[in-house]
Order: structure tokens, then C-alpha cells, then sequence
């Protein structure tokens, strides 16, 4: 098997897996109390009219099969429907478009936190296994573990942006340097628990590499220890520690609805609360089927970095495995 049709199998999947999620989504809408026409009928009058043609517009007289069809004939358009809460009658595509980019400046800011700090701190961990260094990185990572999302940024709010005043506590700011101080709190609430689990993996794939016998042999040669470090003990436990990180990227996802809710940013994860509280069916559906594709498009390139970081892994798709 090659790598392309690894890639073309791993897509299928995809495909596959977003076909059902969206059919359970949308089984799941249907199936839950209230009436989309009671949301869009807001302050007016039910009349039988207007309740006709509400019904009409949105396709919601036709049996759940047809409504569903219309709908998926929509998605493969890319077309997800108009909202009927949020912004009435707007496309969702454009509405999730609009909060998007904000969650990935977010997430992309977290993601180098975490880079930067978890991985050099598992590798410390790992190297002075049993010291006091070790002893504290790893308390360290099991407080950010075990902190929710929404209580570490309840702490900061209050800490760093009340007390102290040093960071804004609310808003997403105007420029670079004005948007990178309203989303430094944000960010560090998302990377301690994100931290946590880079840095406990980390440790374990490190202290693994440090007892393999390539390490010990490349000491007894005289290769300096930075050498050592930098071309077999972090080479050889990237694969784990790559493969956590692509969990770490849809785990952020969950962090950046309540993250988002507590700094009042108007990212995808408050959109995706809102959406759910106003039953605004067509956008949760529409953010549903995005959230999907961005997992399937995370594991695949997951796995397309796992075969470039370990030869093993080509070998054994090249011959079928």
C-alpha cells in the first residue's frame, strides 16, 4: 500500500464518519424539545399563516428523510443553511467564518505556549527522572490536569486582570500588539491544562529514549550531550509527543467554549454555547459537520507526520501493514 492510498483510505473515513455524525446530529435536533418555529416566531403572533410559512421556508413540513436530504444537499455545496436565532436569515457558513478566525489566532497562540513550555519541561522531567526538578514539573502537571478550563481562567481574570490589572479582561483588541495582550490570559488558561498532558508525555516517551542502548553508545563516542539531545533522545520520542499534540489540537476545542465565555470573546466556542441555548438548529448543525472535518483533517496529518518522523511506520505501509 502506498502512502497516497493511505491518504485516499484515511479520507473515505473521513468522508464516512462525517456522513454519520451528521445524521446522528441531525437525528438528535430533531428528536429534542421545543419547535425551530417557536424560536423564529419570536414576539410575534403564532398565526396559522405565518406558522405555514415558516414551516414552508425552512422545509420543516416535509418528513425528517427529506428534510435531512435537503440539508445534506446543501453541505456538499458547502451551502449549511440560514441561521434562525442568531443572525436571522444569515448564512451560517459566513457566520462561523466570521468567529473563526479568532479561535485560531486563540488556539495557534495556546499551541506555542505549549510548545514552548511543555515540551522543554517534559524533557527536563524525563532527563532528571527522580531529582527535585522532576518532582515539581510533574506537580506542576498534575495541577493543570486536574484544573478545569473555566475555573484556571476565572483565576487569571481576576489575578492578572483585576488585581493586578496587568492584561485586559474582556474584548479582542485593535492591532497586533493591542490583540496579542486581550488574548495572552485566554491563551494561558487553554496551555496550563494542554501543558499538562504535553509535558506528562513527554517525560514518559523521554524516559523511554534515555534507557535505549544508541543513547548510551552515543555517549560513550563523545558526542556532546546537546548533540545527544537534539538528534536521538528528541528525535526518537517526537512520534508520541506529535501524536498527543494532534489530540491536543481537537481537546482545544472543548477548552475554547468556556474559555471564550469567561473573556467574553466572540470566538467559535462562544458561537457553538449560544447557538445550543437559542436552539439556532441549522448554525449547531453547521458548526457540527466543521468541527467533524477539522478532527478527520487533524488525525490525517497526524498520521501522514508519524510516517515522516518514523521509517518503521513507512516500511510497514509500503508492505501492507
Amino acid at each position: 500500500m502506498t502512502i497516497a492510498l493511505l491518504v485516499l483510505k484515511r479520507l473515505a473515513a473521513g468522508v464516512l464518519l462525517l456522513l454519520v455524525l451528521s445524521l446522528l446530529i441531525f437525528s438528535l435536533l430533531s428528536l429534542s424539545p421545543g419547535s425551530p418555529v417557536q424560536t423564529l416566531l419570536g414576539s410575534r403572533p403564532a398565526t396559522p399563516d405565518l406558522v405555514a410559512a415558516l414551516n414552508a421556508k425552512y422545509h420543516l413540513d416535509q418528513p425528517f428523510l427529506a428534510q435531512y436530504w435537503h440539508w445534506l444537499s446543501g453541505v456538499v455545496r458547502f451551502d449549511f443553511g440560514r441561521s434562525i436565532a442568531i443572525q436571522t436569515d444569515s448564512p451560517v457558513s459566513g457566520i462561523i467564518v466570521d468567529r473563526m478566525g479568532l479561535s485560531i489566532q486563540l488556539s495557534g497562540y495556546a499551541f506555542v505556549l505549549v510548545l514552548l513550555v511543555g515540551l522543554p519541561l517534559g524533557m527536563a522531567a524525563g532527563i532528571r527522572r527522580g531529582t527535585f526538578l522532576d518532582r515539581v514539573i510533574s506537580l506542576f502537571a498534575t495541577v493543570g490536569i486536574s484544573g478545569p478550563a473555566f475555573v484556571v481562567s476565572i483565576v487569571l481574570l481576576y489575578v492578572f486582570g483585576v488585581a493586578l490589572g496587568w492584561f485586559p479582561v474582556f474584548g479582542i483588541g485593535e492591532g497586533f500588539g493591542d490583540r496579542l495582550a486581550h488574548l495572552t490570559l485566554p491563551a494561558i488558561a487553554m496551555a496550563v491544562f494542554l501543558s499538562a498532558i504535553i509535558i506528562r508525555q513527554t517525560r514518559a516517551a523521554t524516559l523511554t529514549v534515555m534507557r535505549q542502548d544508541y543513547i548510551t553508545f552515543a555517549r560513550i563516542r563523545g558526542l556532546s550531550p546537546a548533540r545527544v539531545l537534539g538528534r536521538y533522545a528528541l528525535r526518537n520520542s517526537a512520534l508520541p509527543v506529535v501524536t498527543s499534540a494532534g489530540l491536543l489540537l481537537i481537546s482545544a476545542l472543548t477548552a475554547a467554549v468556556f474559555v471564550e465565555q469567561v473573556f467574553s470573546l466572540p470566538g467559535i466556542g462562544s458561537l457553538l454555547y449560544t447557538a445550543v441555548l437559542n436552539k439556532d438548529i441549522p448554525l449547531v448543525q453547521g458548526m457540527a459537520m466543521v468541527l467533524g472535518a477539522f478532527v478527520v483533517v487533524v488525525n490525517l496529518i497526524v498520521d501522514l507526520l508519524g510516517l515522516a518522523l518514523d521509517p518503521r511506520t513507512r516500511v510497514g505501509v509500503k508492505e501492507g501493514g
